[in-house]
């Protein structure tokens, strides 16, 4: 809680910097048979990466936390991801809900497979909330790295454009939510998906604006 608090004060004073050694990032667990686990490899590089470029301190054990666990208020910012069903229950809702509205940030990545399936559970988080997407010009395309023409499209699925949809919470940005994008494969391992360094670098750049958009606060 005290990780939370730090942050929450970050983001109403609009720190310029990010406090050194404040955060540990957490992969969201979650029922329904979805593999949450997938991509193991993405949220540690994406660590690493933004320690190196942001000048952040990000504790490099990435941990697990389940939805509806108190744990959830340890950690400032959470990654979801998944190929298939996610369910949450009407108190793992709640929780999320209340991280959220707290100050805490959702990042989720459809893994392919994912989009039926997240939409209605957040539409239980926030029954008065749509995802809306994130017109180019949006903030978080354009921290430490621009990306004029919106998110990077690392991986091909159905001819589709990558796509950015977000959740704004009394007019704060939540959660950002990449469709046929494939962020956080872009971030794993080379090895893993054979990606070309030209590709990983985009994604990891984009997964570092992310953060910084969400520990910043601010668009720009």
């Amino acid at each position: 809680m005290r990780t939370l608090l730090v942050f929450l004060i970050s983001i109403l004073l609009h720190l310029p910097t990010f406090p050194q050694g404040s955060y540990q990032f957490a992969v969201l667990k979650y029922n329904g048979g979805g593999d949450w686990y997938g991509n193991p490899t993405s949220v540690p590089n994406l660590v690493k990466y933004c320690n190196q470029q942001l000048g952040m301190d990000i504790n490099p054990e990435v941990a697990i936390v389940e939805v509806g666990s108190p744990d959830l208020f340890t950690y400032p910012f959470v990654h979801m991801t998944g190929h298939g069903n996610v369910v949450f229950s009407q108190q793992e809702a709640e929780n999320l809900r209340t991280f959220l509205t707290g100050g805490g940030f959702l990042h989720i990545s459809d893994n392919y497979g994912m989009d039926q399936f997240i939409r209605p559970m957040m539409k239980r988080v926030f029954p008065e909330l749509e995802f809306l997407e994130l017109p180019f010009a949006h903030g978080i395309y354009h921290q430490k790295f621009n990306f004029a023409q919106g998110l990077p499209k690392i991986h091909e699925h159905d001819d589709k454009p990558a796509r950015g949809f977000g959740l704004f919470w009394e007019g704060k940005l939540v959660c950002f939510y990449d469709v046929e994008c494939d962020l956080g494969d872009g971030w794993e391992d080379p090895d893993v998906h054979g990606d070309s360094e030209a590709s990983r670098t985009k994604a990891l750049q984009m997964g570092a604006n992310i953060v910084r958009f969400a520990f910043s606060g601010v668009e720009n």
